[in-house]
């Protein structure tokens, strides 16, 4: 009779082989390229590891299965090798991946959009605000008053419900898309915003040593916001964050230890992270170079 164990000690066998052969290389260990290398980071793109992560999915095509992938019942880390990107709808030449919704308990939609030569966005639902953040390449905005905005790295806009607008890309262009329906309040309106991380003033953290910037007002017609947060290498949150608000993340750079429950997660730049209301959470940097994340939250609005 067959061992029953005999399987499962070939697939581990297989799993470890398959390990080696990606720390080790061709070339035997001492010389091989190490995938955690951050040397010459200086001459790369701003947010380059958002589209080329350190573990990108190319380094795990020999542990078939593999995934750092979690999904809870108040958390989820969507790491690259998981997203699974289709044709966005509505959208021109654009394939979308949507990596937060309404199906896993949140009230608002998180995908990346990567557009190609000639493509345009489609517009949200009615009642839908939308954030959109660009991460490599350029992008132009156009309102329906035919005034346009060009869109860089690192520069976003935030677009009220049902405002008349489009996207247009000649080369290519990656974009974070943050959408919800809007929660209205009587005499409060939002305006469209075009901006950029740079252009924000750094906000006071008491208690806390990461840096914050905020890409919307704090008044109270914008009911969200986008945070972006940095650490230096070995900072950490002070507070151990437990609250009503939901957050989606996108780490932007470097890496770190991202607490979620009681699961404690390595996570690198390119990983997405959903928070469901009231899930501990709390962040450390680790490596050698700034980690940097940005973070929606819902504000100014009753829970009730």
């Amino acid at each position: 009779m067959q061992n029953p164990s005999l399987p499962r000690l070939l697939l581990l066998s297989f799993t470890l082989i398959s390990v080696f052969n990606l720390v080790l290389g061709d070339e035997g260990f001492c010389s091989a390229p190490s995938i955690l290398d951050q040397t010459d980071s200086s001459s790369k793109p701003l947010y380059w590891k958002v589209t080329s992560p350190t573990l990108s999915p190319s380094h795990l095509q020999d542990l078939p299965g593999f995934t750092r992938s979690v999904y809870r019942r108040d958390h989820a880390l969507i790491t690259p090798e998981s997203h699974v990107f289709s044709p966005l709808p509505d959208w021109t030449n654009t394939l979308g991946a949507y990596l937060i919704t309404p199906a896993i308990g949140s009230h608002f939609v998180m995908y990346l959009a990567k557009m190609q030569e000639n493509s345009r966005s489609g517009l949200p639902p009615n009642d839908v605000e939308r954030l959109i953040f660009v991460t490599q390449g350029a992008v132009t905005l156009t309102n329906s008053s035919g005034i346009s905005n060009k869109l860089v790295v690192d520069s976003y806009a935030y677009l009220p419900p049902n405002f008349d607008h489009s996207l247009k890309c000649d080369g290519s262009a990656t974009l974070v898309v943050f959408e919800r329906r809007y929660a209205f309040l009587d005499n409060h309106i939002t305006e469209h915003i075009v901006g950029s991380t740079d252009k924000q003033p750094l906000l006071e953290t008491p208690g806390e040593v990461f840096e914050l910037r905020k890409l919307l007002p704090a008044s109270m017609p914008y009911d969200f916001n986008i945070h972006i947060m940095d650490f230096q290498p070995g900072e950490f949150l002070n507070v151990k964050e437990l609250h009503y608000n939901q957050h989606g993340l996108l780490l932007l750079e470097g890496l770190g230890i991202y607490r979620l429950g009681d699961s404690w997660y390595p996570v690198q730049a390119g990983d997405v992270i959903w928070m469901a209301p009231f899930v501990p959470q709390w962040y450390a940097a680790l490596g050698k170079t700034r980690s940097r994340y940005l973070l929606y939250k819902d504000v100014n609005r009753n829970p009730l």
